[in-house]
């Protein structure tokens, strides 16, 4: 598939610690869209130099099966500037940029992503960027961050750590409005919008983990960032349309495509009034079923 289509098609993103050799060596298996080797939270400072240094084949290993290599920096100054050294390697998809406060600020990453790409001789654009908002002062600046450079191309907010910075637990009380003010300006930007409305760190119940995971997609989710292998197969299959929604987008468009031969913009279906909006949204459905059943 092209870059395009598999972006479109991350439903699961895996966290695995940038410095431990076992989980680095199995994440392949896990059938996971993306990998993401983590420098930032999972990894000690101690941790850090070596980490770098099995960079290289750290993106390798993860991505030997289709899945899409990322890396996750950290994001003070000193160590963001070793993290990009050392992962703009051939392979490496996209950086994830986490606690994102303001446009500029991504605009100077993607500057030596440039830089770095051009000095290596690597594709320019190559490596995308996913952005984590992490902190309420984001929240006024979404629109101008989410539309800061060609780079980007999925955002999501950073639920445990937006909570510590409110003092709050994170329930869904407390992340239903930052999640969406993310998805809506993911959206209105054209990104991926990834995410759901719970805790990250939360997955002692897969039962209601994957209700989580549908309630995402119903709001407009496309996929989410999760740390535990046990939740991959669970996003895989709720991000997914379901036989039912393929049948139904099916027929909206054959019944929009005989409406328009008819001269008629809106057309019933199921006792419902079918026009522009929810042709769209069939379109959609059907855009991401051919995702998958291209495979990676």
């Amino acid at each position: 598939m092209s870059t395009m289509s598999s972006i479109s098609g991350w439903r699961s993103l895996l966290f695995v610690p940038g410095h431990v050799d076992r989980y680095i060596a199995g994440a392949h298996k896990r059938d996971a869209d993306a990998v993401i080797l983590d420098l930032e939270d999972a990894v000690p400072p101690s941790h850090k130099p070596a980490a770098r240094e099995t960079l290289r084949a750290s993106i390798t290993t993860v991505s030997q099966r289709g899945a899409a290599a990322m890396v996750r920096v950290n994001h003070g100054i000193r160590h963001l500037v070793r993290d990009l050294e050392a992962a703009v390697v051939p392979g490496l998809m996209a950086v994830v940029l986490p606690k994102v406060e303001a446009a500029a600020y991504v605009c100077e990453v993607a500057d030596a992503l440039a830089d770095l790409e051009q000095e290596r001789g690597l594709p320019a654009g190559q490596v995308r960027l996913v952005l984590q908002i992490e902190t309420p002062g984001a929240l006024p600046a979404l629109p101008a961050i989410a539309s800061a450079h060609a780079r980007i191309i999925a955002m999501t907010l950073g639920p445990e750590d937006f909570c510590a910075s409110l003092g709050a637990e994170p329930d869904k009380d407390v992340l239903l409005g930052p999640n969406l003010a993310v998805l809506h300006a993911a959206r209105a930007a054209g990104l991926l919008p990834l995410g759901f409305v719970g805790s990250i760190a939360d997955y002692g119940d897969l039962e209601n983990f994957a209700e989580v995971a549908r309630q995402a997609r119903r709001l407009g989710f496309r996929g989410a960032m999760v740390v535990h292998p046990s939740q991959v197969a669970i996003l895989n299959k709720a991000f997914a349309p379901t036989s039912q929604e393929l049948e139904w987008a099916h027929r909206v468009i054959q019944g929009d495509a005989l409406a328009r031969e008819q001269g008629r913009g809106a057309f019933e279906l199921d006792g419902r009034m079918i026009d522009a909006p929810i042709v769209r949204r069939a379109q959609e459905i059907l855009g991401v079923a051919r995702v998958f059943k291209g495979g990676r």
